[in-house]
């Protein structure tokens, strides 16, 4: 009787700890968007947006001599608005002080996200998420992970979508989000874009920052910014039939990256906990 227990105590630690371990796992493999394809060794989404490089008329800041446009953030406003602009619209049904309601959607970003580099997370020096995918990991998993163009982008359509006038703002190393709050009384910067003052930076990145911070390195620095509206013919257009080969993405680098939903994960560790258990002979 007692080695039968022991059998049986040792058959139960096991089969809990390796399913408490794909439980920990399953939201590490989760994609938040798909559609994705290589081209040239760049990765491209459906809209034809190059999401591993900010420069060029097809990346996803379109950044060239002449200034920057966020092309990537215009896939979630106007005729593309969804998960993202509903939650900032849904801010706005709720609170009517536009400082108070910027500091809400600043405070949602800033403590919703977890700052992670693109090399960390999808093995790319750079890889942009347009806001909609950042949303909808943060709802499928309680957590999101991005780094500072992704919070850039995610607070400028949510404020936008708020009905508060938003940018995006490039450092030459940075990105970062702008609000436009004449009255903000805690701001260590008021900023001026377009010959008009009241700008307010959001640096999210940071999980004690608080909105109007801007940190002392990016003063002194030339700066680039860029208002963002929700017109639908400031977004881009898909393409029926983007070009380049269709892969798996990634293709290459990083750990691939697949999307489960709860069904499926709960089947699979079933299944997989049975499984290892015949093998060990707990069964």
């Amino acid at each position: 009787m007692q080695r039968s227990r022991r059998r049986f105590e040792c058959r139960g630690s096991v089969l809990i700890a390796f399913a408490l371990f794909l439980l920990i796992l399953q939201p590490c493999l989760s994609s938040p968007s798909d559609g994705f394809y290589e081209s040239e060794g760049d990765i491209f989404d459906s809209w034809g947006v190059c999401r591993t490089r900010a420069y060029g008329e097809d990346g996803f800041f379109e950044a060239g001599d002449e200034g920057f446009r966020p092309a990537i953030a215009f896939e979630s406003l106007g005729s593309n608005a969804e998960e993202a602009y509903s939650a900032g619209a849904e801010f706005a049904d709720r609170i009517d002080d536009p400082n108070r309601l910027a500091e809400a959607i600043f405070a949602y970003v800033r403590n919703g996200m977890t700052y992670t580099s693109d090399t960390d997370q999808f093995g790319y020096r750079d890889f942009a998420q347009n806001a909609d995918e950042l949303i909808r990991s943060y709802q499928s998993n309680r957590r999101a992970r991005g780094d500072c163009e992704d919070f850039a982008i995610l607070l400028a359509v949510m404020w936008r979508a708020a009905g508060l006038r938003s940018a995006i703002v490039l450092t030459p190393d940075h990105a970062a989000a702008l609000v436009y709050l004449p009255d903000y009384p805690q701001a260590n910067v008021v900023w001026e874009l377009g010959g008009e003052r009241g700008w307010i930076w959001g640096e999210a990145t940071g999980s004690t920052n608080p909105l109007g911070w801007t940190p002392e390195r990016h003063m002194d620095e030339d700066l680039l910014a860029y208002e963002v509206s929700d017109d639908p013919e400031e977004a881009p257009e898909m393409p029926e039939t983007p070009p380049g080969t269709h892969t798996e993405f990634p293709s290459e680098g990083g750990s691939m990256l697949i999307r489960l939903s709860p069904f499926v994960t709960i089947v699979i560790i079933i299944w997989v906990v049975s499984s290892v258990a015949r093998t060990l002979g707990l069964e």
